[in-house]
């Protein structure tokens, strides 16, 4: 695959993308079973902040409706406790 052999994207955040893609398909296969679905939602979830930091969500939206606010509300859960965290340090 060409994303990870540019000299401008690291490895990890390559594969980050990658498995990103798969298990958000996975999430909105409705063939997919629901045991799998809650395997994959943490997952999915724990690679949010490399997804951030690669931009992706300055360049596309998520379409289905679910599956962006889960992420939304993630997101701002994160942003949550990193403030939280900023503060309780201050």
């Amino acid at each position: 695959m060409l994303i990870s052999v540019s000299p401008y994207v690291p490895t990890d955040a390559a594969e980050a993308l990658i498995r990103f893609v798969a298990h958000a398909q996975l999430m909105l296969d409705p063939a997919t079973p629901e045991p799998l679905r809650r395997n994959i939602e943490p997952q999915l979830l724990a690679l949010l902040p490399t997804i951030k930091a690669l931009g992706l969500f300055d360049l596309v939206e998520i379409r289905d409706p679910a599956m962006r606010a889960l992420i939304q509300d993630e997101m701002a859960q994160r942003r949550g406790l990193r403030l939280a965290k900023e503060f309780a340090d201050a």
